[in-house]
C-alpha cells in the first residue's frame, strides 16, 4: 500500500514538474521575445562581417523565424539535450551551466547548512528564554535581518571584512593571476567563506523565528506539563521533548526556502564576483545572452522544485503529523 502511494505521489510530481517547465518555458520565451534583443549583433560584437555572413548568422539564430516556430525548435533541441550555445561564453549552454552550477551548489549548500544550524540554535535559545531580554535580543536581530536588503548586506560585509579589515579576499572564487592547476583547496575555501556567511545570514531569521514559535508551542503542551510534573526540567526537558519535535518542521522549512536561497545567491555572487550560476544569470541578462538566460531559468526552476519536493516528502511520508497539524490550524 505504501509503495502504491509512493508511486502515485511520484507520478503526480513528475506530471507537475513537466507542466511547470512548459509554463515557465513559454512565459520566459515570450518575455525574451518582447525584448529588443538582436542576437546577431551580440554575437559579432565589434567584428566586421559582410552582408552575406550576416544573413547566414540571422538564419542560424532564427532572427526572421516566427516566434511559435522558434519556440518549438528550441524545445525540440532541449528534448535532444541541446540547450544551444552561449553568446558571451562561446560554448554550449549546458557546459556553462554545469561549470557554474557546481560552484553555486557549493556556495548554496554551505550557506543552507550554516543558516539552518545557526537559525535553529537561536530559535531554541529564544524559545527557552521566552519573554526575557535574550529572547527580545534574538527577535530584534531577526527582524533587522528580515528587513535588510541582500545586496546592501553583501556590500557591507565586503567593505568591512575584505576592504577595511582584510580578513578575506575581495571577491572572485580563486586568487587573481594564478594558474588553475596552482589553485589549492585552501585558496578556494578562503574565497568561499565570506560569500557563504553573507548568504547564510539571510536564511537565519526565518528558521530562528519559526523554531522559536514551535518550541514555545511544544513546551506549553500537555505532555511537557506532564513531564515537568514527573520532575523533568532544564535543558534535558527541552532536548527530550522540545528539540526532537521541532527539528523536523524546521528542516522542512529549510527545504522550502530553496527559492529564496537561489535568489540571494544571485545577488551575493554578483557583489563578490563569485563565478557561480547567479553571476552568469546577471551577465546573461545584461548582455542579452538569450540561450544562456533561458537555460538558467529552466535549471533554477528544477532546483526550486526539488527543494519543494523534498519538503513535501517529509510532510507526507517522514512525518505526516506536520501536515495534519497544519490542516487543523
Amino acid at each position: 500500500m505504501r509503495h502504491e502511494k509512493l508511486a502515485v505521489f511520484s507520478l503526480k510530481k513528475i506530471i507537475k514538474l513537466i507542466f511547470l517547465l512548459v509554463v515557465v518555458s513559454i512565459a520566459s520565451f515570450w518575455l525574451v521575445e518582447q525584448a529588443p534583443i538582436d542576437p546577431v549583433k551580440i554575437y559579432i560584437g565589434a567584428m566586421s562581417v559582410t552582408p552575406e555572413q550576416k544573413a547566414i548568422l540571422e538564419d542560424y539564430w532564427g532572427v526572421n523565424t516566427p516566434a511559435r516556430e522558434k519556440y518549438l525548435n528550441w524545445v525540440g533541441n532541449i528534448l535532444k539535450g541541446d540547450l544551444g550555445d552561449s553568446l558571451i561564453y562561446r560554448m554550449p549552454v549546458s557546459d556553462v551551466i554545469k561549470e557554474r552550477f557546481t560552484a553555486s551548489l557549493v556556495l548554496m549548500a554551505s550557506a543552507w547548512l550554516l543558516s539552518g544550524i545557526i537559525g535553529f540554535v537561536l530559535g531554541i535559545v529564544a524559545g527557552m528564554k521566552n519573554g526575557t531580554w535574550v529572547d527580545k535580543a534574538i527577535k530584534t536581530y531577526c527582524y533587522i535581518l528580515l528587513a535588510t536588503p541582500t545586496f546592501w548586506l553583501a556590500l557591507v560585509m565586503l567593505l568591512v571584512f575584505s576592504v577595511y579589515l582584510g580578513w578575506f579576499p575581495i571577491g572572485l572564487g580563486v586568487p587573481i593571476a594564478v594558474a588553475a592547476e596552482d589553485v589549492t583547496l585552501l585558496d578556494r575555501l578562503k574565497h568561499l567563506i565570506l560569500p557563504t556567511i553573507t548568504l547564510s545570514l539571510l536564511g537565519v531569521a526565518a528558521i530562528a523565528m519559526f523554531t522559536r514559535e514551535k518550541l514555545i508551542e511544544v513546551m506549553s503542551s500537555d505532555y511537557v506539563l506532564f513531564a515537568k510534573a514527573r520532575g523533568e526540567k532544564g535543558f534535558g526537558l527541552v532536548l527530550r521533548h522540545g528539540v526532537r519535535n521541532v527539528a523536523l518542521p524546521a528542516i522542512t522549512l529549510q527545504f522550502l526556502g530553496f527559492s529564496e536561497l537561489f535568489g540571494g545567491a544571485v545577488l551575493v555572487e554578483q557583489v563578490f564576483s563569485y563565478p557561480g550560476l547567479g553571476q552568469a544569470a546577471v551577465e546573461a541578462g545584461i548582455r542579452s545572452d538569450v540561450p544562456l538566460l533561458l537555460g538558467i531559468v529552466l535549471i533554477s526552476t528544477v532546483f526550486v522544485f526539488i527543494g519543494n519536493l523534498i519538503a513535501d516528502i517529509i510532510y507526507r511520508f517522514v512525518d505526516p503529523r506536520i501536515k495534519q497539524q497544519e490542516m487543523r490550524t
